[in-house]
């Protein structure tokens, strides 16, 4: 069979060029090393996939080059993306902040919308295939995977990375494209895991173990960036939404600030007590906002036992700064096994923004994950895999 692409990951990116090459009336053939396509999709958003965020915009984006995206996002919007799911009967439902589901709250009925189609629009899929190599042949590409029937190998004019990156191992992760991509002379920027949990050691380890399993809703920033959302303390540090968001602007060795209670003043709240008597504790008053076990935790280094009316400027303000600006320095993170996702990756100065081909090295593209262009959480890495699917196919 002759394929005018071979392409290697049958993940969101994949899936995504696969059918609109289809839908062009071209041939494709999907590497996918798991027994079934999609698996990440599948569990995503514990299952339910947030498949794109109506907020999408560029400063979503971690990149050297955000700007990279602009080409790719005129391609394919966010419209695209609900017309595209809309035209298969997947509508959408809106979470928080933008994130959108759909109404079925199935992972699988994202993944089906692209078995059918590939059916319908003569695709083929290998499962349970490794590629082992790609290796350029005058105008054509050899590519070697290893199938359930032993080694094959295989010629394209055209081969299109969308293996992905390193999370999350038990699903297949692998650096092939990394490494293919530093084979023909590609650029790669630095990887490390984003969207992850943090982890804190040393004499803070215990303090953060005691609060084991309580949610507090908090702003978590640093110079670069803020985010508002819940974050969940662990036997092992900290994790939640803001703190995945957050992960992706840090680097080992900085330190980041939790605001506890971002919609309220403690100094105004403080004041207001103190017009009123001043009668009841501290610790009183923190139990209208915290849980009793974060109160207790706090009490560690405030003085929660005292009455509002006898606390000292000293006293008052040390309150105000620990609630508002709780300093935090992780030891490191939880790793590509528990990150949502990797930053780095393919240097977006090697590919032509409009077809996301190679500039070096003619018939072979890069989408998805493996590209140095990583999404914040809620449904924007999503977003990215289509339109990196939909761009390469428009190329192939």
């Amino acid at each position: 069979m002759q394929y005018d692409a071979i392409i290697i990951g049958g993940g969101a990116c994949g899936l995504m060029c696969a059918v609109q090459a289809g839908l062009l009336g071209k041939k494709t053939l999907i590497l996918e090393r798991n027994d079934k396509p999609g698996a990440k999709i599948l569990i995503s958003g514990g299952g339910r996939c947030n498949y794109t965020n109506l907020g999408t915009s560029l400063d979503n984006f971690v990149s050297e080059n955000p700007s990279f995206l602009h080409t790719a996002f005129n391609l394919w919007s966010v419209s695209d993306t609900l017309d595209f799911f809309e035209s298969q009967g997947i509508y959408g439902q809106e979470k928080t902040l933008g994130q959108l589901f759909p109404t079925t709250n199935k992972a699988k009925d994202v993944v089906g919308v692209f078995t059918k189609l590939m059916f319908e629009t003569g695709q083929d899929i290998w499962l349970n295939s490794i590629v082992t190599s790609v290796e350029q042949s005058g105008a054509m590409y050899r590519v070697k995977v290893e199938t359930p029937s032993g080694e094959k190998v295989l010629s394209s004019p055209k081969v299109v990375f969308a293996s992905g990156g390193l999370p999350v191992q038990k699903l297949g992760a692998s650096d092939f494209a990394l490494r293919a991509a530093k084979q023909f002379g590609l650029k790669i920027v630095q990887t490390a895991p984003a969207l992850v949990p943090l982890t804190i050691t040393g004499k803070d380890a215990d303090w953060y173990a005691s609060l084991s399993g309580n949610s507090v809703f908090c702003r978590v920033y640093n110079k670069k960036i803020s985010f508002e959302e819940n974050i969940l303390f662990t036997h092992w540090g900290l994790s939640g939404p803001a703190i995945l968001q957050i992960s992706s602007y840090w680097r080992p060795g900085e330190e980041f600030t939790m605001d506890l209670l971002p919609r309220f003043s403690l100094e105004q709240i403080i004041k207001s007590e103190r017009d009123n008597g001043g009668r009841r504790l501290v610790s009183q008053v923190l139990h209208d906002y915290f849980t009793k076990r974060m109160v207790e935790a706090l009490g560690q280094f405030l003085p929660i036992n005292t009455k509002v009316a006898s606390l000292s400027k000293a006293d008052s303000k040390s309150i105000i700064d620990t609630i508002h600006r709780f300093s935090v320095k992780p030891a490191g993170d939880k790793g590509y096994d528990k990150a949502e996702v990797m930053r780095g990756g393919i240097s977006t100065d090697e590919l032509n923004a409009r077809t996301l081909e190679s500039k070096k090295i003619a018939g072979l593209y890069f989408g998805g994950e493996a590209v140095d262009v990583t999404g914040w959480l809620g449904g924007y890495n999503f977003q990215w895999a289509w339109a990196s699917g939909y761009v390469i196919a428009q190329a192939i």
